[in-house]
């Protein structure tokens, strides 16, 4: 168990796809010696990255789960989490930045602030995660990274200070000018691993003079000692290390430092920036709710004395049962010790606790807080807490967002059906993101994931995991139903069998909300009695899940109940809520419903001379172009379109800019679709009706 908190960096990896997260993390392991050889990403030597453990991420070359790794770097011990570029898999990014202290944000130093940059800086905003900058790619053909530290500040509004200087660029990139030490350093050996410290080229003394004034100016506007310092020009390197690592943790800069990972060059002086300006356990303020206190917001210590408390921020279904992944925030936990799960009240011995390196697993006896490590064989969700029972408090929960797209999908026979099923188990206990239904009238398996490549590495893996082979209907669009206008309802339902009816009534109206759903009682004089007005709000409620157009959910319905009339004999919750869907029926198909259609924000890059046969596919595909940025040969193409136009786009913007440029795709909002669509929905609907029906 670690005991000085100090010496601990919690850290994460983010960027956008094609950054080289993956390139720098095997970098890393190689330079702290937890590898013994630097392999490629894409696995063309046959062995692959570390950290990219599946056949499949190896086949693809991108990284589709997030990986955790730990390593030691001078004094410090390191724990990464090497999470995925596409947006498809923005969960993984999501749970890791949780439970991270501080991160790394990869720029390529050609292309600056990406799409997928902006996604990741949104993902820190949200946790509070400081950062370091780190421009990789300064080999590259049409490199700048100063272009890519100015993006930061006009794209992320961040406040970047810069800490780096590259000797040369491009073919050219030797080394980095370290502008603290006014040293140059450079980086030999087969991979880089014997750095050269020398005086700074004569041709960069002005420029590194110039960039060193900038970065003090920015660092005086948070360190009082280093303003008093520069005033007296007695400014020490340690100054100037203490103001970096107050203001990157109180997120008030961001330091900007810069290499090559994949030409293995300034890797070990990110290492030592990670050090010395990211935050340790006990610099970061760490928030549970108490669940006797009602949801009061506790503060908790990173003191491995004090009671536990730890967060299962991710599952994986290992050879030995269930591992979860764990973050100790305060106390330890120990092998054999009893530990309970806040969400669900059950007590579980912990049988064996393990450190990961990527896929392996090195077993420990004890984690104490701030530290990051994995149990077998106990069943939980993700995001479920877990304390020694002492103590009665959860960690706030992540952020999950929306599937936006769905498939059907139908095993090829009675083998693949069971194991098909138990794919489909694991995959939703792993990734909140991956949800499955059923059709009611159907019975077919619905899968739904945030975007195309999402669903199919899913159904990959079930080929290859669990060898059930499915067949796949073509994508279904997570339509929505919303009614435009205010109207009047005024029901009565009554029922007479023999003995005790039924009978309830419920007058109001139903108009357009800001809320996906809003019920609103105004019942005045108790004409509707107060034990039903819960059995009116339940039955509205029931009839939000298929709307009378094309039966999509219904978003975005205010409710509100001012009158009615009950029999104190006949009335119950039965009848209300039976009232309120005969009253819901009336009124919907009068409110004009529309139908919504998920926009998503499309964003592209590529070279510039194909900008005009990307805008053309867009336009085909009914998107509204926000805008457009050209510089050094290269264009950015953003967009809102519908997702129902998107499927097959990768294809299409393939051959159209002979395979040079890539998109990202995220969820925006929703919009009414065009009549002509709507129509062609409820056509289709009602010939899918007219099937079941035979």
């Amino acid at each position: 168990m670690i005991s000085d908190l100090s010496k601990v960096r919690n850290i994460g990896i983010s960027a956008h796809i094609d950054s080289g997260k993956t390139t720098l993390t095997e970098r890393v392991l190689f330079y702290t010696k937890r590898i013994h050889a630097i392999h490629d990403v894409k696995g063309k030597d046959g062995v692959g990255a570390k950290m990219d453990s599946m056949d499949l991420e190896r086949e693809r070359g991108i990284t589709i789960q997030s990986a955790a790794t730990h390593c030691t770097w001078g004094q410090y011990h390191i724990n990464i989490i090497d999470t995925p570029g596409h947006v498809d898999f923005t969960i993984e990014v999501e749970r890791s930045l949780r439970v991270l202290d501080g991160a790394i944000l990869v720029l390529c130093a050609v292309a600056g602030v990406q799409s997928q940059s902006l996604t990741v800086d949104r993902q820190m905003r949200r946790y509070g995660v400081p950062r370091i900058a780190f421009v990789n790619k300064c080999d590259r053909a049409g490199a700048n990274p100063l272009r890519a530290r100015d993006q930061l500040r006009e794209k992320l509004n961040l406040n970047p200070c810069l800490l780096q200087l590259p000797i040369g660029l491009e073919d050219k990139f030797e080394g980095i000018v370290d502008l603290i030490k006014m040293k140059s350093f450079r980086f030999e050996g087969a991979n880089g691993e014997k750095i050269i410290e020398g005086a700074i080229p004569a041709d960069m003394q002005a420029e590194a003079t110039k960039c060193r004034e900038e970065m003090l100016d920015t660092l005086s506007m948070f360190s009082d000692d280093l303003t008093e310092a520069m005033l007296e020009e007695k400014v020490t390197e340690e100054l100037i290390c203490k103001a970096v690592r107050s203001a990157t943790i109180n997120l008030q800069i961001v330091p900007v430092m810069m290499g090559s990972a994949y030409k293995n060059k300034a890797v070990q002086l990110l290492l030592d920036g990670v050090g010395k300006f990211l935050p340790c356990p006990t610099d970061v303020t760490n928030q549970a709710v108490d669940l006797e206190k009602d949801e009061a917001k506790v503060t908790l210590d990173s003191d491995p004395d004090k009671p536990l408390v730890m967060l299962a921020f991710k599952l994986e279904d290992g050879r030995f049962g269930q591992l979860s992944y764990l973050r100790v925030y305060q106390g330890t936990i120990a092998k054999g010790r009893e530990i309970t799960n806040t969400r669900t009240g059950k007590r579980h011995k912990v049988g064996r606790l393990v450190r990961m390196h990527s896929d392996e697993m090195e077993d420990i006896d004890s984690a104490g807080a701030g530290d990051i490590c994995a149990m077998f064989g106990v069943d939980c969700n993700s995001g479920d807490t877990f304390t020694d029972g002492t103590t009665s408090v959860a960690m706030t929960s992540m952020h999950v967002p929306e599937p936006v797209i769905a498939l059907t999908v139908s095993p090829k026979d009675n083998k693949a059906q069971v194991n098909m099923s138990k794919a489909l188990k694991r995959f939703t206990k792993e990734d909140p993101t991956f949800r499955v239904s059923s059709d009611h009238e159907t019975g077919e398996t619905i899968i739904h994931g945030m975007g195309e490549l999402h669903l199919d590495v899913y159904i990959e893996r079930m080929k290859r995991e669990y060898s059930a082979e499915v067949i796949t209907s073509p994508p279904r669009v997570a339509y929505r139903e919303t009614i435009t206008r205010r109207v009047d309802f005024s029901y009565t339902h009554k029922k007479q069998t023999g003995g005790s009816g039924q009978y309830g009534k419920v007058a109001g109206y139903l108009e357009p909300g800001e809320a996906p759903y809003e019920f609103v009682d105004q019942i005045v004089g108790g004409s509707i009695p107060r034990e039903y007005v819960p059995s009116c709000d339940k039955g509205f409620q029931s009839m939000l899940a298929k709307g009378l157009v094309i039966q999509a959910p219904v978003t975005g319905v205010r409710v509100v109940v001012n009158d009615g009339a009950a029999h104190s004999v006949d009335s119950s919750d039965i009848a209300f809520q039976e009232a309120a869907r005969g009253a819901w029926r009336e009124a919907y198909p009068k409110a004009h419903p529309q139908i919504l259609e998920p926009l998503m924000k499309v964003a592209i890059e590529g070279p510039a001379e194909f900008q005009g046969g990307v805008v053309g596919i867009l336009m085909q595909r009914r998107g509204i172009i926000i805008g457009t940025t050209e510089s050094d040969g290269f264009c950015r193409v953003e967009a809102e379109v519908p997702l129902a136009e998107m499927f097959g786009f990768s294809t299409v913007l393939r051959s159209a800019t002979q395979g040079k440029a890539e998109f990202t795709m995220e969820f925006s909002r929703y919009t009414p679709t065009p009549g002509a669509i709507s129509e062609e929905l409820i056509k289709k609907h009602r010939e899918e009706l007219a099937k079941k029906a035979k």
